[in-house]
């Protein structure tokens, strides 16, 4: 890719329209512009295109086993980008992270159970406590010195003997933090002391956006912490390729592997045909399409800080601002904001009201014109208090 065009796919605007598209069919026949579920309005990258169409010119698209290669791109992937040796016996393949973390949380569910869940959180995590029978225990993020961290202080009050999980997002979804080594620390100190096993989504692990930090997988701190912790992956977001859905669950501890693997009978299905040719492609890739998709995030990025200032906090990870619109008094700030044309992600679905998220990963045009209304709509709004 030379460097003068580097930047010309993911400036290119495509029309999704026809493609059953959910996150711009919410919006059809309007002017809204949809900046809230989290895909990219970017082209999937032509290598992983190229796959699925050879896959395609062999004309039967039959039942598909996971081959050994899979695994095998899976462990180098891991290792070149995340830092981690895993073993291949830790793996087991699920449909999604998602899936990942209901399974998770039903293998590992006891009588009267509780799964503490900081929030905010990808709205999902919400779910899982009551689909496992378990009791949920929010524990809200606090903002210190800008950041959004973990209030060990409310952890410590809000579990107990029956809490037998906490579900981690890192990078967090929607407040984009990296959490630091030594934070991570913290919390591992926290659950082995509690016997607390940890679910870690880390779906965004290579959504780097700050170039000074790394992305740390808390079950690669040591062996006593990665044998209480199931961690989740999927190379999906990062390439653009959520609708072929598939992620991992890398679980060292052989009991809990093999109670995952009980749970999951009868709830999944094993991935297709061209599932698999795009997962293969990407997991293989060492090209500088990453490199290049971060630095246009990462311009992105600065345009998003620059219109919106203290009201976010800077994303080290992901492609989501999270917005604070709590003094505006607004009781569903998106759903006002629509009214401006523009589509974001209603905080009080995350675990808290008064918020919205903003996913800035669609080429500049678009993006300046959706913060050009941004900002008109919040001055508006601020003039009306």
């Amino acid at each position: 890719m030379k460097d003068g065009t580097q930047f010309d796919e993911f400036n290119r605007i495509i029309d999704r329209s026809g493609t059953y598209s959910s996150k711009w069919d919410r919006y059809s026949g309007s002017e809204i512009l949809p900046f809230w579920v989290a895909d990219m309005d970017f082209a999937t990258p032509d290598f992983i295109r190229l796959a699925i169409q050879q896959r395609l010119d062999h004309p039967v698209l039959g039942y598909t086993r996971q081959p050994t290669e899979l695994n095998q791109a899976f462990l180098s992937w891991l290792k070149r980008s995340q830092n981690w040796e895993a073993k291949e016996e830790w793996i087991v393949w699920i449909p999604s992270v998602v899936a990942g973390l209901n399974i998770a949380a039903k293998s590992l569910a006891k009588p009267n159970g509780s799964i503490a869940v900081p929030t905010p959180i990808y709205y999902p995590f919400l779910d899982v406590p009551r689909n496992a029978g378990q009791q949920a225990k929010r524990i809200p993020l606090v903002k210190s010195n800008n950041k959004w961290v973990m209030d060990f202080d409310r952890l410590e009050k809000a579990c107990d003997k029956n809490t037998s999980l906490l579900l981690l997002c890192n990078p967090q979804n929607p407040t984009g933090r990296m959490y630091s080594r030594d934070e991570l620390d913290q919390l591992a100190e926290f659950c082995i002391d509690h016997n607390i096993h940890l679910c870690s989504d880390e779906i965004h692990c290579s959504l780097q956006l700050d170039p000074n930090l790394d992305h740390t997988s808390i079950a690669s701190l040591d062996d006593v912490i990665g044998q209480k912790t199931i961690t989740l992956f999927s190379i999906t977001k990062t390439y653009n390729i959520p609708g072929l859905s598939a992620a991992v669950a890398v679980i060292p501890n052989d009991v809990i592997r093999n109670n995952f693997i009980t749970t999951q009978r009868g709830l999944s299905t094993d991935m297709g045909p061209l599932t698999l040719a795009a997962n293969l492609s990407a997991l293989n890739d060492e090209s500088e399409w990453v490199p290049s998709l971060l630095q246009y995030l990462r311009n992105n990025h600065k345009l998003v800080l620059e219109t919106l200032g203290q009201r976010m906090t800077p994303v080290e990870g992901t492609y989501l601002a999270w917005i604070d619109l709590q003094d505006l008094n607004l009781k569903q700030p998106a759903r006002t904001l629509e009214k401006y044309g523009i589509g974001l992600s209603e905080g009080e679905a995350f675990g808290s009201p008064g918020y919205v998220r903003f996913n800035f990963a669609c080429p500049k045009p678009i993006l300046v014109e959706g913060l050009s209304r941004l900002a008109n709509a919040l001055a508006e709004l601020e003039r009306r208090l």
